[in-house]
């Protein structure tokens, strides 16, 4: 299978590589995208020897070019594009684990050319999801989550029929203030923010869990891959990450996936469905385990759950204002332009300022998303 792996340096991006080279040739890593990880990115060419490489900055093309002269490149946006696209359709296979909405735009060209996906961007679903799924429809393609959480229900809805389904459950740890009051979170760091308790992730949705936003846009995801109601799906804090999600039928039964907080576990589903290929993880000791908790998620706590809700429940173009606010307040948090409890306050903000718009397509989308952005730049860094 030809590998297309968008954001290739990145900790998804990695962690693919774990479960490509368990199975060398099975898989053949056509086309990959990086960021500004320019060492991580030689490594990889010299491990995996791809035919098409995009990174970040030109500059760092032309440093690769003196080095791998014999590869195609590209840079920026336009090399994301192409890193999805490149070459003739075959037995191909689209990872997208890019941060953000920069996501989009590849996974509608990758659906476009025939490409089935393997799905860690999130933002590509909470912003575009309609259109996604019009166009896996028109072009014939797969989608598979990446998400421990969405991998975790489509394994538990495997041979259900649709209409059994009660309520979908998606669990979430809790993120590096779980046992913080909120009045505590004032003075808290970046360097606190990013010690998430179960998983080894990037830092983006490191704060997003911090801040229970990712658990909101997990809703809005898992909304458009099962189509089940906003009504019908509820989130818990299960603060041990073993169980990753639940879904509850109509006969009152509760089926439940289970593992060690690993996100190889659902890649290696997501690049190799619908096999099950064997992982040589760490297996979950139930006895060592002992006990699992969990505790209602609060609106008050979490304010950002319920506006990625409400946002996702209003369609049109209210979550790429949420996502791009959203974006933008992480990314000036991280770079010490503002503090914790202010990304809330500029992703309600931005709901206000910017109205919604319900008859949408691509274009008014991506251009949402600048125009957000670009208000909360210019206002707060």
């Amino acid at each position: 299978m030809n590998l297309f792996i968008l954001g290739v340096t990145g900790s998804i991006g990695v962690q693919t590589l774990d479960i490509v080279r368990n199975s060398p040739k099975k898989f053949n890593v056509v086309a990959v995208s990086g960021n500004y990880n320019l060492k991580k990115m030689k490594e990889i060419i010299v491990e995996f020897n791809p035919l098409y490489v995009s990174m970040g900055k030109r500059e760092f093309v032309n440093e690769l070019k003196l080095e791998f002269p014999n590869i195609e490149y590209g840079y920026g946006d336009e090399g994301l594009l192409q890193t999805a696209t490149y070459g003739e359709k075959a037995n191909d296979l689209v990872v997208n684990a890019v941060v953000g909405s920069a996501g989009l735009l590849p996974t509608v060209r990758a659906i476009e050319m025939g490409r089935n996906i393997a799905l860690a961007n999130k933002e590509t679903l909470v912003i575009g999801g309609e259109i996604i799924n019009e166009l896996l429809k028109k072009h014939n393609v797969s989608l598979i989550p990446i998400d421990s959480e969405h991998s975790a229900i489509m394994q538990c809805l495997n041979g259900e029929k649709k209409e059994s389904i009660k309520k979908i459950i998606i669990t979430a740890s809790g993120g590096s203030f779980r046992d913080k009051k909120r009045s505590e979170l004032k003075n808290v760091t970046v360097t606190d923010a990013l010690s998430h308790p179960n998983w080894t992730m990037g830092s983006k949705i490191t704060i997003d869990s911090a801040t229970m936003m990712n658990k909101g846009l997990e809703v809005i995801e898992a909304h458009y891959l099962f189509d089940v109601d906003y009504e019908n799906i509820e989130t818990v804090m299960h603060k041990e990450s073993v169980i990753h999600s639940l879904v509850e039928f109509k006969d009152t039964s509760i089926i439940a996936h289970l593992g060690n907080p690993d996100m190889r576990v659902p890649i290696n589903y997501a690049i190799n469905y619908p096999e099950r290929l064997p992982y040589q993880g760490e297996r979950l000791d139930l006895v060592k385990l002992g006990k699992m908790h969990f505790e209602e998620l609060s609106y008050d706590r979490y304010p950002l759950l319920k506006m990625a809700i409400d946002a996702g429940k209003s369609k049109g173009l209210n979550p790429a204002t949420l996502n791009a606010a959203n974006e933008m307040a992480v990314h000036l948090f991280l770079n010490g332009k503002i503090t914790f409890l202010e990304i809330e306050d500029i992703v309600e903000e931005c709901l206000n300022v910017f109205k919604n718009d319900k008859n949408i397509n691509l274009e008014k989308i991506l251009q949402r998303d600048l125009d957000v952005k670009d208000y909360v730049l210019k206002k707060y860094s």
